[in-house]
């Protein structure tokens, strides 16, 4: 795999005084993504606040084996949740918002009152939410209500005393400020962001014009997920964007274009220390004392830790068939990673440590496990197909609900079978059973109830063992 650009840069100043050559990081990247199984790279790096470094390396579409590009639009995952804050602190920067009123006044009503959030109805602690807490991540609530047993939405602890990582507090952030500014995600992020900026290959939902150089999603046996051709905003993860456009945002931010020094100190001080002892399962209460020296907190929308170079600034992304890291410095240095693999969290480590030498970034709690000390992959299963007629798969067509926010929809097209989770890129499922299928490109399998009869229930059989039982909806 070689970069997509040309490598006749300049050496690179890291943030500890070394110099590292253009040749010194293709030669790391290249070994790393063909080390790791990772597909594609888009890497950015940071010096006094301008990009540096900018290359892709490996492929958008191992199947036609088109090569990753700088402008080619991925999907950003979770770094959507940081842009979406930064533009929550334009808004408070204009007037529009305040960060610390209750969200119910600018509601209007209690927020269990409203359909997404019916779940909440009679909870008091509700009064208590503010934009503040739904961004530093205390609220209460798990990362998505589906993740529930019961698949609804609960506060767990009263809000603003703990850190639990929620993109629920994120999509409720998105709720409000739409409710406020009578305008979509969509609209906010493109006057707020992406226009002043010039990133003109991003958006909160798929544009045509992505059609051109976009890439596909890899699992990790390298199978093509395709791109998210999302269809709505979620303020959560459906932003798409390039490595060049993001790396714009990250360094327009770090020499204080963005926003005024003021609403980005506010940004970025920490509102929580964290003593989690990972970050994921974010419910989970063990806890540590092994990050209080680098002073790991939450701000709004972004993580913070004190590093050997001063305040840094960070943000993952993580969706399947997409791992990204943004990790800044205050003093204007940092690193952008993004990948098209559900295997790129394996060369984070061992990039960063090359590219950037010692950051003191907390890669054990985020879980971030170097590839050549994760246990191999176990085989997947081996699937007999069978062939059954348009009658029988007719019985299975329909929506059903996983919970109020996750909707799965099975479509019969041509005598293929499909299944969508919400606005995303849909899967093909094969029968090996009248009842049992299994996805084409993933590990994921499902069946259908009852027997005969139009089905009235869709099982979900999931990698860690859980049987989630979706009921079909008009």
């Amino acid at each position: 795999m070689i970069a997509t650009s040309g490598a006749q840069q300049p050496a690179i100043t890291r943030p500890d005084g070394r110099n590292i050559t253009s040749a010194q990081i293709d030669s790391t990247v290249n070994r790393l993504i063909q080390a790791a199984h990772v597909t594609g790279a888009g890497i950015a790096l940071f010096h006094d606040g301008k990009v540096v470094y900018l290359e892709a390396y490996g492929v958008r579409d191992a199947e036609k084996n088109l090569p990753l590009m700088p402008d080619s639009v991925m999907t950003a995952a979770s770094l959507t949740k940081s842009a979406f804050a930064t533009v929550v602190m334009r808004l408070v920067q204009h007037g529009t918002l305040n960060l610390d009123k209750p969200i119910e006044e600018y509601l209007g009503k209690p927020l269990g009152d409203f359909d997404p959030y019916t779940d909440l109805k009679g909870d008091p602690r509700t009064a208590k939410l503010t934009l503040r807490i739904l961004l530093d991540h205390t609220t209460g609530f798990a990362n998505f209500r589906g993740l529930e047993d019961d698949h609804k939405l609960h506060i767990h602890y009263d809000p603003g005393t703990h850190y639990g990582y929620s993109g629920e507090g994120i999509n409720l952030a998105q709720f409000v400020i739409e409710k406020v500014t009578g305008k979509s995600t969509t609209e906010l992020m493109q006057e707020e962001l992406y226009g002043p900026l010039k990133m003109s290959r991003s958006s909160m939902i798929w544009l045509p014009r992505f059609e051109s150089d976009f890439a596909n999603g890899y699992d990790e046996y390298g199978r093509s997920l395709g791109p998210e051709r999302r269809t709505k905003p979620n303020a959560a993860g459906s932003m798409q964007t390039t490595p060049r456009d993001y790396a714009t945002f990250l360094s327009a931010l770090m020499r204080g274009e963005v926003l005024s020094s003021e609403a980005r100190e506010r940004m970025l001080s920490p509102q929580i220390r964290i003593h989690s002892a990972q970050q994921f399962p974010s419910l989970n209460t063990d806890t540590t004392t092994a990050y209080d020296s680098i002073q790991l907190s939450y701000g709004v929308g972004w993580g913070l830790y004190k590093s050997p170079y001063g305040p840094a600034f960070f943000k993952e992304g993580h969706d399947e068939g997409w791992r990204n890291l943004a990790l800044c410095f205050l003093n204007g240095d940092g690193m952008l990673v993004m990948t098209n693999s559900s295997n790129g969290e394996g060369i984070f480590k061992p990039l960063v440590e090359a590219l950037l030498g010692g950051t003191g970034f907390p890669f054990d709690w985020d879980g971030y496990t170097p590839y050549d000390k994760l246990p191999p992959l176990p085989k997947l299963k081996e699937h007999k197909r069978v062939t059954l007629t348009a009658d029988h798969l007719n019985r299975l067509v329909g929506k059903y609900a996983f919970s109020a926010d996750i909707v799965l929809t099975v479509t019969l097209e041509n005598g293929r079978l499909f299944i969508r989770e919400n606005d995303e890129e849909k899967q093909e499922y094969f029968a090996e059973s009248p009842n049992d299928f299994y996805s084409a490109t993933s590990t994921d399998e499902c069946s259908f109830k009852p027997e005969t009869g139009p089905a009235q229930v869709l099982v979900l059989h999931l990698d860690n063992g859980q049987n989630p039982a979706l009921k079909r909806v008009p």
